[in-house]
């Protein structure tokens, strides 16, 4: 069956027109000539990715990570090297990388796809790594109940890379650690012998 079309809300029209005049005033402020071709169509291309980079803010965790009992698995589960992209919120630069997250089941697990959507629900927003990491293991540790999770995200951020300070191999890791992971060392380096193989889980 053909899908129905919808027609925009004025509200979200009148938040295009904002987006496309905030990006024509940038360039004059940048002593650009936003009448150019190379820049006439500019404001709508970065509207449409505007509303791809931060789709995240549109997106519920707790509607992603749809659950089903599953009484056999007690195990560790992990989904390792998801790629994402994000947006530091201190100079609207990107920064991207790789998450890993390992939980262990309390009756309700998910599938695996739906841990990669969370991911990308938290990265495609304004952020910090540091904030993002905690966001992923607080919403399986919520809505999974889970009894426990590690997150762990290594990121290149351009603001470092690109300006400032420019260091181009830098990258930035941060990890996030709840329930039977933080008691347990043996846990950890299970995790870490997975995903790494090298980072000691001391």
């Amino acid at each position: 069956m053909p899908r129905k079309a919808v027609s925009p809300r004025p509200a979200a029209s009148r938040c295009d027109q904002q987006i496309e005049q905030l990006v024509s005033s940038f360039f004059q402020i940048i002593g650009e000539d936003a009448s150019r071709e190379g820049l006439v169509e500019t404001p709508a291309r970065v509207r449409l990715a505007v509303e791809e980079v931060f789709s995240g803010y549109r997106q519920d965790p707790k509607k992603i990570l749809k659950t089903f009992t599953e009484d056999v698995c007690k195990e560790m589960v992990i989904l390792k090297n998801c790629e994402f992209y994000s947006t530091c919120e201190h100079h609207l630069f990107p920064f991207f990388g790789h998450v890993s997250v390992a939980y262990l089941p309390n009756r309700r697990i998910v599938g695996i796809s739906k841990l990669a959507r969370l991911v990308d629900c938290f990265a495609r927003r304004l952020q910090i790594q540091e904030r993002m990491t905690a966001q992923i293991a607080d919403a399986i540790m919520d809505v999974l109940d889970a009894r426990g999770v590690y997150v762990l995200c290594e990121a290149t951020h351009f603001c470092m890379t690109s300006r400032g300070i420019r260091k181009q191999n830098a990258s930035m890791v941060t990890s996030a650690i709840r329930g039977a992971f933080e008691k347990s060392e043996s846990l950890r380096m299970e995790f870490l012998a997975a995903v790494t193989g090298s980072i000691s889980g001391k």
